[in-house]
């Protein structure tokens, strides 16, 4: 799993550039979620707290992974797009922080495999978060469509 995640890592490095600069790592992923990990430094704002902005990318891109990471199970390549999302921001944080993206239901994930195959496009709603201590600092819903590459 740690070469799938510094595969992940690398890609988000690669195609996605501000990804480097907030120094973004893949933390982990196993079948209940994912982890992608940010210091708190590189996105600081001017009250010493995480800037909103780096906070919802984290979320986003949690997001955009944990598709990445169930289009490799299912042996498909797609573009991944983020069509809609919701931040609720509860608390700031003032720690290095991490976005956990949960994996959907196995309901959810064969509705999403069947339009996939089915349309050669999906949509799935993912929910992800930012915990301080045992505090929920971000909440984060967002709706992702994937386009199949032709094979």
């Amino acid at each position: 799993m740690q070469d799938r995640l510094q595969e992940l890592q690398a890609l988000l490095y690669k195609e996605i550039p501000i990804t480097r600069h907030f120094h973004l790592t893949a933390g982990a992923y196993n079948e209940r979620m994912l982890r992608l990990d940010a210091p708190l430094a590189e996105n600081v704002n001017h009250a010493g707290t995480a800037f909103g902005g780096s906070l919802s990318a984290l979320l986003t891109l949690a997001g955009w992974s944990m598709i990445w990471f169930m289009l490799q199970e299912l042996d498909l390549q797609g573009e991944i797009i983020i069509q809609d999302s919701s931040c609720r921001y509860l608390t700031p944080v003032k720690k290095d922080f991490s976005a956990y993206c949960y994996r959907p239901t196995n309901e959810q994930l064969g509705r999403f495999e069947k339009m996939l195959r089915t349309h050669q496009k999906g949509r799935l709603e993912l929910k992800a978060e930012i915990i301080e201590g045992d505090t929920l600092a971000v909440s984060f819903v967002g709706r992702y469509v994937v386009l199949l590459e032709e094979k």
